[in-house]
């Protein structure tokens, strides 16, 4: 395993860390999965909170959501080289792990490092380890243009861009919101509201691209 920026006094904790739920046992890592991920979201918005001072919650938003998303943190996974040491059942063994696998692992053994040393050292863990999505929305003077992405991926699948539907308008014209809905390459997506039909546009990429993240087989 590349080194990782904590040395563990429990390494029980390590251990458990990097047993993954399909191992027939009660001792694995879905409880430490569900504490990595929440303590992550707090160090990442934190951390993009104080660098982006006049970026508005839903720029914000995005840009959190690109730095802890499943590929972020299955990159992440793999340099630290996560899967080979992973103790998973035998469905997974001698296969590539998915994304999603490792991806959990990596909100795992995050979780341990809190656990194991608190928050600060958490946080040092986290914002080493996530070095380059960081920086690469630190960069970002606005939001990740989900739009754009989105747009990008349709036409490298089947050469046709995305198409939104307006699907409701609610409230008066002062305070309208309105839900959209994206489709490509012969999809139809989750949909999504925003208080113009652009931002929702945007909403919907979003859930798009968040959708297709999480399919099976992803890797």
């Amino acid at each position: 395993m590349c080194p990782i920026p904590h040395e563990f006094e429990d390494a029980g904790l390590l251990e458990l860390a990097l047993t993954h739920s399909s191992i027939d046992s009660q001792a694995n890592n879905e409880r430490l999965e569900f504490l990595g991920d929440a303590v992550l979201d707090l160090i990442i918005a934190d951390e993009l909170f104080h660098h982006h001072p006049d970026l508005p919650e839903g720029d914000l938003t995005e840009l959190k959501a690109w730095v802890v998303s499943r590929r972020s943190l299955a990159e992440v996974a793999r340099g630290l080289d996560l899967a080979r040491h992973a103790r998973v059942g035998r469905g997974l063994a001698g296969r590539t792990l998915s994304r999603s696998v490792l991806a959990n692992l990596y909100e795992a053994l995050l979780g341990a490092v809190y656990l194991d040393a608190g928050m600060d050292a958490a946080r040092r863990f986290s914002l080493t380890t996530l070095a380059l999505p960081l920086a690469e929305v630190r960069e970002q003077k606005h939001g990740v243009n989900a739009k754009q992405a989105f747009q990008e991926l349709c036409q490298k699948l089947d050469g046709e861009p995305p198409r939104y539907t307006l699907i409701e308008t609610r409230g008066l014209a002062h305070s309208r919101a309105f839900l959209v809905q994206a489709e490509g390459s012969d999809r139809t997506y989750p949909s999504a509201w925003g208080r113009t039909r652009k931002e929702a546009e945007r909403w919907a990429a979003h859930e798009a691209l968040l959708a297709i993240e999480y399919e099976p087989g992803q890797s």
